[in-house]
C-alpha cells in the first residue's frame, strides 16, 4: 500500500510504500536534483548484543563489534566486491555501523535504479565462508588497535565509559580485538536472519526519481524471496543505574594541548517516541542557548582563550538512554568545566530571555529546513528518527510548537540533579 505524507512548512512530499514482508520504503522526490541518493538501513547496532531469537525462548548473547564486523562482510561477495561494481556506474557506496543502526548508503549522478538493484542484492545476499572470516578478523583488529591510538576516539570512549556502568553504549563500536576473534560463520548468519530481515529495516531514497519505479524494484527483488513474517525481537539490556559509574577519567596521549569531554547522563529508562523527540528538541536547544556559539558563556570562554574551534557540543537521545556531551581542547579543561557549572545555576535561578529563545529557535528551523537541501543529510536525519517512530516532518512541526516556558522547566528538570562525567586526555 502506497500513501503520501505531506509537509506544508517544508512544501515536501514523502512517500510511504510497505511491502507484504514488512520493508518500509519512503521515497523523497526532488525535482531537477542532479545527484540521487539511497540509504538501506536495519534496526541492529553494536549495543544489541543480546536478544531472543523471535520464535525462540532462550536469550543469545553474541560478541562485541559483532554489528559492525558484518557490515564489513556483506561488501565481500563470492563474485568480487561490491565497491567495484558500484564504481563502474560512477557511484560511490559507503556504510556506518553505530550504536543503534548499520546502514549502506550511496550517491549517484546517474544509473540510479542499476545502484539501487546493486544495494539491495548486496545487502540481502550474504555470503561468509570460515577463511574470509577469519581474515577480517586481522583487518578489523588493526582498525580498533589504530582508534585506540585516536584521541578523538579515546576521549569519547573514555567519557562512555565514565557515564555508564552496564549499558553496552559504553562498548567500542567496533568490540575489542578480544572480542572479535570470538565471532564465526554461524554466528554471522544468525544476526544476520534476526537483524536483516525486511520488517527490521528501511529504505529511504531522495533525489529527481520515480517513485513507481522504485516500488517496483523493491517487489520484484522480494517477491522472488520465500520469507515468512518476523514477530518483535526481544532486546535485551542491563539495568542501568542512574549514578555514573566514574566522575573523572582521565589518560594520557601525544597531543599537544589537553583534550576533554565532558558529559551530563539522563535517565538509562525506555521512552515512548513522543518523549524522545521533545527531549531532542528541547535540549537541542538548551545547549545552544547555555553554550552555543552566540551564547554569553561561549563567548567569554573564548575571549579568554580557554576554548577554540575544536570545542563542540551535542545531544544523544535514544530510546533507552540519554546524554549531553560538551567540550575540545583547552588549556585549562578544569576552568571551564567549573565555568560550566557556574552557568548551569546561573540558568537554574532566573527567568529566560524570551527574545534569546526565539532567535535560537528561529536559528534551528532554518538549520532544519537546510538539511533538506542536501540529499545525503536528509537521509541520514531520516534513518536517525525512523527507528524511534518519529517521523520526517514531526521534528519541525514540533519544533514549530514549542516555547520558552517548556524550555526553561525541561532544563530545570534535566539539571536538577544531573550526574556528569569528565574525561580528560593529558599530554604525555
Amino acid at each position: 500500500m502506497k500513501r503520501e505524507i505531506v509537509s506544508d512548512l517544508l512544501n515536501e512530499k514523502l512517500i510511504h510504500y510497505k511491502h507484504r514482508y514488512g520493508l518500509n520504503v519512503y521515497i523523497l522526490p526532488k525535482k531537477s536534483y542532479q545527484k540521487q541518493f539511497a540509504i538501506y538501513a536495519t534496526n541492529y547496532g553494536s549495543n544489541d548484543n543480546e536478544f531472543i531469537v523471535p520464535g525462540e525462548k532462550q536469550p543469545m548473547k553474541v560478541p562485541e563489534g559483532i554489528a559492525h564486523f558484518l557490515e564489513h562482510k556483506l561488501f565481500e561477495k563470492q563474485d568480487g566486491n561490491v565497491f567495484e561494481a558500484f564504481s563502474k556506474l560512477g557511484a560511490s557506496p559507503n556504510a556506518f555501523t553505530s550504536f543503534n543502526t548499520t546502514a549502506y548508503h550511496f550517491t549517484s549522478t546517474g544509473n540510479f535504479y542499476e545502484c539501487l538493484d546493486i544495494l539491495i542484492n548486496f545487502v540481502g545476499d550474504p555470503y561468509f565462508t570460515d577463511k574470509t572470516v577469519d581474515k577480517e578478523k586481522g583487518i578489523i583488529a588493526q582498525e580498533i588497535i589504530m582508534y585506540q591510538d585516536n584521541p578523538n576516539w579515546r576521549v569519547y570512549f573514555n567519557l562512555l565509559k565514565g557515564l555508564y556502568h552496564q549499558h553496552p553504549v559504553k562498548n567500542d563500536i567496533a568490540g575489542t580485538v578480544e572480542s572479535i576473534q570470538k565471532i564465526d560463520k554461524d554466528t554471522l548468519y544468525r544476526c544476520y536472519e534476526t537483524f536483516y530481515h525486511p520488517s527490521n529495516m528501511v529504505l529511504f531514497v531522495t533525489g529527481d526519481i520515480d517513485a513507481d519505479r522504485v516500488i517496483k524494484q523493491v517487489d520484484d527483488y522480494f517477491d522472488k524471496k520465500d520469507m515468512s513474517k518476523q514477530g518483535r525481537i526481544n532486546r535485551i539490556y542491563p539495568d542501568e543505574p542512574r549514578e555514573v559509574a566514574d566522575s573523572v577519567v582521565k589518560d594520557k596521549l601525544p597531543v599537544p594541548r589537553p583534550m576533554f569531554l565532558l558529559g551530563f547522563k539522563g535517565e538509562a529508562v525506555q521512552k515512548p517516541s513522543q518523549v524522545i523527540l521533545d527531549n531532542l528538541i528541547l535540549n537541542d536547544l538548551i545547549l545552544d542557548i547555555m553554550i552555543g556559539p552566540s551564547s554569553e558563556l561561549y563567548s567569554r570562554l573564548y575571549e579568554e582563550g580557554l576554548i577554540d574551534s575544536s570545542f563542540s557540543a551535542q545531544h544523544i537521545e535514544e530510546t533507552d538512554y540519554s546524554h549531553m556531551i560538551l567540550g575540545g581542547e583547552s588549556p585549562e579543561p578544569k576552568k571551564v568545566v567549573d565555568m560550566v557549572y557556574q552557568e548551569i545555576e546561573k540558568l537554574k535561578n532566573k527567568p529566560w530571555d524570551i527574545e534569546y529563545f526565539m532567535r535560537v529557535k528561529k536559528k534551528k528551523i532554518g538549520e532544519y529546513i537546510r538539511h533538506f537541501n542536501t540529499l545525503e543529510s536528509v537521509g541520514v536525519q531520516f534513518v536517525s528518527l525512523v527507528f524511534k517512530d518519529i517521523g520526517l516532518f514531526d521534528y519541525l512541526e514540533r519544533l514549530e510548537q514549542i516555547n520558552n516556558d517548556q524550555l526553561q522547566t525541561q532544563f530545570n528538570n534535566f539539571f536538577d540533579d544531573y550526574k556528569s562525567s569528565l574525561s580528560l586526555i593529558l599530554p604525555g
